[in-house]
């Protein structure tokens, strides 16, 4: 690929943006603190999971038992035809790795003359049925069906291997997607390369095992979507579903297009059909049936696909043409195709800024747009890439996404809308979207605006080079809002200060984005403040060392049993020191914050600067949780003091909030009920919705 001078303005502001950041790092934060940091960051991307598969131990069967239930909410359906030792690996991974999901285990036996009419009774926890003759796959299946007792139908080849957690992934899906209709699996070959990603049909009838041989780590294959078809090798369908639509198909019988019917059938029927990577099962392709296309059963390859195309002619002529290679750009064409870069994964359990980002991805996602995020410092984030993924989310990383230019190059032309989150983030990729995605409404997101947090911080520091930094920053966001084509703020109040500073931006408010917990428990049964920010944040670095220093002690003057739970990840020196103080804990990040939210009685934010709008008082509030805070962290809010809110900024007068709101029962309870209210009413997802579909989703 050519060396463009995108390209060389590309690497030119990433070298210049991280020597500034690194710069102020320095001033704020100190060089331990920034040395931890930057290692963090310039680390080596982190590889995705081992992708280790499990295979049981070889040897001969001895009777056994699978774990099922006599209630089951899934009825896996296995059709067997000789082939004992296949059908004996697939029990035991079952066995052997049970799903938490209560399940039962169905075994048609399609006329077998090998071991399987002898071993198979004696499994115990399987239910065994043996056919009077051979039938072949389909007829098997249906039999298989009208004997199940559970609400989910699973069909599964017996020359799988089931990895740990398949079921319950699939089974999962219909309940986080109640529209789905059928799940397939991630299908891979035994020696770990993809097998089938899900399935394309093209036009004229002939169907495509997306990502076929290649890595099952690729992120074009790691991410929920919608699919034409998925191998009845491994598949789930509600039984309903399944009998209203006549099952499997005869006229395909004994096998092949019979799976790729269904699924046509189910979105007939108003379904998704969905291919679930999470479900991840060993497929030993063709062991039963060969692949030669010219005899045994697969010879009815060629004859059942004329079936089909006479069958869904309609449906076929909206189909991609054969010449086509599938991409994730032709896969989602018929979509709203919209990017999203950031600096890092979001890791919605750490801070609030990763929270509305990973929502706002979800909310495009259910209004039917396809998301891809590509973070700029190219890491796997472990658990919260895979979460990305879970939600639809084409989520990219190293090595995949390595050579940004070439990137861009390849994946550009699809995009209808970019949105690049942060400054200095926008400002690298800026000259690479103009080039490589001409067509893209490039949407900056501010997250909140850093030169007017910086011009704080230098006014409450009195630091002559923290007032310079700040009006560096305030020159380098204002040149990225006016080569934007839409600016976001998370508050009116930024709004206005734009209008100012910015007259000609064209700048939108979406603010933070939450689901209201619910009101947690009553006042009598919670304990205690908690304070709940992410330390790579100089303003929470701050505001705890105020607190615990200088508000703290005057509140246990007048409540001596009380204790304050600072909950936040990367927690410097300083702070950490502070859990030694008599009623301070600690807690670093935490995996699951609802005991805090739901338990402590009050939650303080004692920002003494800041800009945009405040995660942790939106979350406590969330939970019905009250809170004390300084006006700077009530800032664009629509909070009132006394109704949904305390607001104090002396240490005196903080203080005294803490202990009015602790013992008043009638006051906590008010500001929990209007602050449930606040939350609904300006910062849920509904409450975001027009706005969503003004930025990202009109043409």
């Amino acid at each position: 690929m050519a060396y463009s001078l995108a390209d060389a303005r590309f690497l030119v502001d990433r070298a210049m943006g991280l020597l500034r950041r690194t710069l102020a790092s320095l001033r704020t934060r100190g060089w331990r603190e920034s040395l931890a940091r930057a290692k963090a960051h310039l680390g080596r991307a982190r590889p995705t999971a081992a992708r280790g598969l499990y295979v049981p131990a070889p040897g001969p069967f001895a009777p056994f038992a699978l774990p099922t239930s006599g209630h089951p909410r899934a009825s896996v359906v296995i059709p067997v035809f000789d082939q004992f030792p296949h059908t004996l690996a697939c029990l035991r991974a079952i066995a052997e790795h049970p799903p938490r999901t209560a399940f039962e285990v169905i075994v048609v036996d399609d006329g077998c003359s090998d071991e399987t009419v002898a071993a198979l009774p004696q499994v115990a926890g399987l239910r065994y049925h043996r056919r009077a003759r051979n039938g072949g796959f389909i007829a098997a299946c249906n039999d298989g069906a009208a004997l199940a007792q559970g609400d989910l139908l699973v069909f599964l080849n017996n020359d799988t291997v089931p990895q740990p957690g398949w079921l319950d992934a699939m089974v999962d899906t219909f309940a986080a997607h109640p529209d789905a209709g059928l799940v397939g699996a991630q299908l891979l070959y035994p020696d770990g390369r993809l097998q089938e990603a899900g399935g394309v049909v093209f036009a004229d009838g002939n169907a495509w095992n997306y990502g076929r041989f290649e890595s099952p780590d690729d992120p074009r294959f790691g991410y929920l979507r919608d699919t034409d078809y998925a191998s009845a090798a491994a598949i789930a369908i509600p039984r309903s579903l399944f009998e209203s639509l006549g099952g499997f198909d005869a006229r395909y019988a004994p096998a092949y297009y019979e799976d790729t019917d269904l699924a046509f059938a189910v979105r007939a029927a108003g379904r998704r059909v969905l291919y679930q990577p999470a479900a991840r099962v060993v497929h030993d392709e063709g062991a039963t049936a060969g692949t030669d296309p010219t005899r045994g059963i697969k010879a009815s390859q060629e004859r059942n696909k004329a079936i089909f195309r006479a069958k869904w002619a309609e449906e076929l002529k909206a189909m991609a043409d054969g010449g086509a290679r599938p991409s994730p750009g032709r896969l989602h064409a018929a979509q709203r195709q919209v990017l999203v870069i950031d600096e890092w994964t979001p890791r919605a359990d750490n801070d609030s800024a990763s929270l509305r980002l990973v929502n706002l991805m979800k909310m495009l996602s259910d209004q039917g747009a396809h998301v891809v995020f590509l973070p700029a410092n190219g890491k796997h984030c472990g658990a919260h890439t895979v979460a990305l993924q879970r939600l639809g989310v084409e989520a990219w990383h190293a090595p995949y996404s390595s050579g940004i230019s070439k990137w861009f190059a390849e994946h550009g032309e699809r995009f209808d809308v970019a949105l690049v989150c942060r400054h200095y983030v926008a400002r690298e990729f800026l000259p690479l979207l103009r080039k490589h995605a001409p067509q893209a409404r490039v949407v900056f997101d501010t997250v909140d605006l850093h030169y007017v947090r910086e011009q704080r911080a230098a006014a409450l520091a009195g630091d002559a080079a923290l007032a310079r930094q700040a009006a560096t920053t305030r020159g380098l966001e204002l040149e990225v809002i006016a080569r934007s084509d839409m600016t976001l703020v998370v508050s009116q109040a930024e709004r206005v200060l734009l209008s100012h500073d910015a007259p000609d931006a064209h700048v939108e408010v979406l603010s933070n984005l939450h689901e209201v917990a619910g009101p947690g428990l009553p006042y009598a049964e919670r304990r205690d403040l908690v304070f709940v920010g992410g330390f790579r944040h100089p303003p929470n670095v701050d505001a705890i060392g105020w607190f615990v220093d200088e508000v703290f002690p005057l509140i246990r003057q007048d409540l001596p049993e009380v204790r304050f739970h600072c909950i936040g990840g990367n927690v410097p020196t300083a702070i950490r020191a502070r859990g030694e103080i008599d009623g301070v804990v600690v807690h670093d990040h935490v995996p699951d914050i609802r005991p805090w939210m739901d338990g402590c009685r009050v939650a303080v934010a004692p920002l003494r600067y800041g800009a945009g709008v405040k995660g942790k008082v939106n979350l406590s509030m969330a939970h019905g949780q009250p809170v004390v805070a300084t006006t700077c962290a009530v800032e664009g809010m629509h909070l009132r003091d006394g109704f949904d809110v305390l607001v104090a900024d002396d240490a005196a007068a903080f203080a005294r909030a803490v202990v009015r709101l602790h013992d008043d029962p009638d006051l906590w309870s008010s500001l929990s009920r209007h602050g449930l209210e606040n939350v609904s009413r300006h910062f849920s997802m509904d409450a975001a919705q027009e706005t969503v579909r003004q930025v990202f989703l009109q043409p």
